[in-house]
């Protein structure tokens, strides 16, 4: 039996969508444990924002934006590098440098009013940048980005996380966890 060059084109189409890619989606891990407090372990970086309160000096305390190299710039101290550092760690350093003869016994207190946004590209009704809300998941994300495509692929995503080189598959569950920063792809179906 003769084959035609298109019926085997296709054929080797099909057998290539059907092997395996050598990489397996993760399907558990930190991104699928929702017990967790995210804020506690999480990381300052470039484009959070967070609001510090120093006790009794109104015209210290406000709103600060972490910058591209990860500082934000203080009143009296100047610019702090907090990126990398928990807010329990970037209090603690901002509290040690008012300490350092502005403030006796400062009291100071940080909380993060704005997370960095994250990104989703692929196959979703509009790409782009969303801001994040906290306890996200992997199909929020989607949903906020006007949903699936019809040829979206829809049991797994692609996630590069804020500072990583590479993207990791994840298997999509309602239980993913999108954090800051991420970027989310979504692969295009064959069939």
């Amino acid at each position: 039996m003769r084959v035609s060059g298109t019926a085997a084109l296709l054929t080797v189409a099909l057998l290539a969508g059907c092997a395996k890619s050598g990489i397996e989606p993760i399907s558990s891990g930190e991104r699928y444990v929702s017990t967790e407090r995210f804020e506690e372990r999480y990381l300052l970086g470039p484009g959070d924002q967070v609001r510090v309160i120093v006790f009794n000096e109104p015209q210290l305390s406000g709103q600060f934006a972490i910058g591209t190299n990860g500082e934000i710039s203080l009143p009296l101290i100047g610019s702090l590098v907090v990126a990398g550092k928990t807010v329990a760690e970037a209090s603690d350093l901002v509290r040690a440098e008012f300490s350092q003869g502005y403030l006796r016994d400062p009291r100071i207190s940080m909380q993060i009013d704005t997370y960095r946004p994250f990104f989703i590209l692929g196959e979703v009704g509009q790409p782009g940048q969303y801001p994040f809300a906290t306890g996200m998941t992997a199909l929020n994300a989607i949903a906020t980005a006007k949903g699936f495509t019809p040829r979206a692929k829809r049991n797994v995503v692609m996630i590069r996380r804020f500072g990583e080189q590479y993207e990791q598959p994840y298997v999509l569950t309602p239980d993913l966890r999108v954090w800051p920063g991420d970027t989310l792809r979504l692969t295009e179906r064959f069939f």
